[in-house]
């Protein structure tokens, strides 16, 4: 579910105290993309947008069981398929990633 070497990796780039800043940007950045996604309705060009950025996102912190996800979301709306992965398996993915990540974070930045 979560790519804890690219994380480290992160970590390792910018400092422990910078990567604090960087997740919460990334919790905040991704609850807006799935609120627009949940908007998008059948308009499959946001909907592409939209899971191209969470699937950047997501790949950015190690959020890989999201950013697969999101990867079929935009190849399916860039087909003109909007709907073959929907906002609640985008949310719920996420919230479990980042109910995960929040719990082994700490014991892996202590590691």
């Amino acid at each position: 579910m979560i790519d804890w070497s690219r994380v480290e990796e992160l970590v390792a780039e910018i400092g422990a105290e910078d990567f604090q800043e960087i997740l919460e940007l990334f919790l905040s950045e991704v609850e807006s993309a799935i609120d627009l996604l949940a908007g998008a309705g059948d308009d499959a060009n946001v909907v592409e947008e939209q899971m191209h950025f969470l699937k950047g996102a997501a790949l950015n912190l190690g959020f890989e069981n999201l950013a697969q996800l999101c990867l079929k979301g935009e190849k399916a709306a860039a087909g003109g398929r909007p709907h073959v992965v929907t906002v609640d398996e985008v949310r719920k993915t996420y919230e479990e990633s980042r109910g995960q990540f929040q719990e082994d974070l700490p014991s892996r930045l202590a590691a």
